[in-house]
């Protein structure tokens, strides 16, 4: 746990109390502060009870006691309207933050020479993370991995300056940090994500921006607009700025992806740094943009390539992110289940052929329109969730399909087809270009159960 001891003896209010929550809860308590928790759920109240917090209806507290307020970033801050707490706090002229503002405070207080790599981007930063991690601890390194991606950054092991802290930001998390303050900032990608949470387009490219904007060293690719707009200011200002490309192999200052290897660029010079052909976790270009901006990380790490070679060849990718679940005979099974919107369901699409495509769910705005492109690749489609009858609509005399209904007998029927195609490697592939919550939780549920209904298939050696 990161102590809060910059927040000693002071009393914060915080608002929300799932998982990140509570964590941050504890690293005040654990500073020194006194802590006023709340949440609306009564189950989480509880919970933080059992945990030895008292809360405090935070509608009936006297806000003037406070010194800062946090709040989870799943909360709305702005959009589609502020948050009753958020209207309170601003009232009081209380400051709104949120965890990972607590971690910049301590890093800058207690360890200020401890890197910290901080990574964002609308699609990818969790692939990014966790193999920017993995490289930096085959270079040997103490590394803590957090944030969006599953531990909360005030979670990770006490801060040291001879640790290095990779974090997965959403743009939620940099909306609550008003001092983030990254040794490394890399910013991936930016399409539509979230509007409904921050009004525009340009509000939420803004938001990603801020955090680039203040580190040392920037790392940002240069493949779509609003990125490549960010970048040019980074320029201007004459930050360090290392600008990444798989779409413009011809970029003659930064990294690229030529072919399947990935080259540094000076002075119209370019040294290679390794070869991704053959890495099944980094099939793809949208996973050649994660590996170059994970060796952009790195810094002068970069230089030995061997290294970065073989941490690249021994990545084992993430779960729900094109994995390969395994094969039967010709087929592979694919989860990818966080595709949760068309951009990401793209990265799928592209990477293989003869695709038997699961798809649907909480369709976001646009559908799967884009990528009537790609559906020339898609040897079928079996649709499942609310989407159904959009999405029919959308491949009608385009691409044969099938209502399903639900996720397990898609499953069976895209098995029992790809058994019966020609193909050389048909791929039952799971990238539903929705969110999940019609018929789950979150996308892991959802790839989870994918996982369990082609463990069965494989078992039984098929679909009777």
């Amino acid at each position: 746990m990161i102590a809060a001891t910059t927040f000693a003896g002071k009393r914060v209010a915080l608002f929300g109390l799932g998982g990140s929550g509570l964590a941050t809860a504890f690293a005040l308590k654990a500073g020194g502060a006194i802590v006023a928790v709340w949440d609306d759920n009564l189950v989480a109240r509880e919970k933080a009870e059992a945990e030895g917090f008292a809360p405090v209806d935070l509608a009936d507290a006297d806000w003037s006691q406070f010194s800062s307020f946090v709040l989870s970033p799943g909360v709305p801050l702005t959009h589609p309207e502020p948050h009753w707490t958020v209207k309170k706090a601003q009232a009081a002229g209380v400051e709104i933050i949120g965890d990972v503002e607590i971690f910049c405070r301590e890093r800058r207080e207690h360890a200020p020479a401890a890197p910290f790599v901080a990574i964002t981007g609308t699609n990818g930063k969790s692939t990014t993370t966790a193999l920017t991690a993995h490289l930096f601890r085959t270079f040997g390194k103490d590394v803590q991995m957090g944030g969006n991606i599953g531990t909360p950054i005030l979670s990770l092991a006490p801060l040291s300056d001879e640790r290095v802290y990779v974090i997965e930001l959403s743009t939620f998390q940099i909306d609550l940090t008003p001092t983030l303050d990254p040794s490394v900032g890399l910013l991936l990608n930016l399409t539509p994500d979230h509007i409904d949470r921050h009004g525009t387009m340009e509000h939420y490219a803004a938001i990603k921006e801020r955090l680039v904007a203040a580190a040392e060293r920037a790392v940002i690719s240069v493949d779509d607009h609003f990125v490549r707009e960010i970048a040019e200011r980074r320029f201007a200002a004459g930050r360090e700025t290392i600008a990444m490309s798989v779409a413009h192999p011809e970029l003659a200052d930064g990294l690229v992806v030529q072919g399947v290897t990935i080259e540094h660029r000076s002075a119209r010079v370019s040294t290679p740094i390794a070869d991704l052909s053959g890495i099944a976790s980094l099939r793809g270009a949208h996973n050649a943009q994660n590996a170059v901006a994970a060796v952009a990380a790195l810094g002068d790490l970069a230089s030995d390539h061997a290294r970065v070679q073989a941490g690249l060849c021994s990545f084992p990718g993430l779960a729900h992110r094109m994995e390969n679940i395994g094969s039967l005979g010709r087929i592979l099974f694919v989860n990818d289940s966080k595709a949760t919107n068309a951009d990401a369901a793209e990265k799928a699409l592209l990477s293989y052929n003869d695709i038997f495509w699961i798809i649907g769910g909480k369709s976001k705005e646009g559908g799967i329109e884009p990528l009537r492109p790609l559906f020339g690749r898609v040897a079928k489609a079996y649709l499942i969730g609310a989407a159904t009858e959009d999405f029919a609509r959308t491949l009608e005399g385009a691409v044969a399909y099938e209502r399903c209904g639900t996720l397990d007998v898609a499953a069976r029927a895209a098995a029992r087809d790809a058994a019966r195609s020609q193909a050389q490697e048909p791929v039952v592939l799971l990238s539903p270009a929705c969110a999940s919550y019609d018929q789950f939780p979150n996308f892991e549920k959802r790839g989870d159960a994918f996982r369990s209904v082609v463990v069965e298939i494989i078992s039984n050696g098929g679909v009777s």
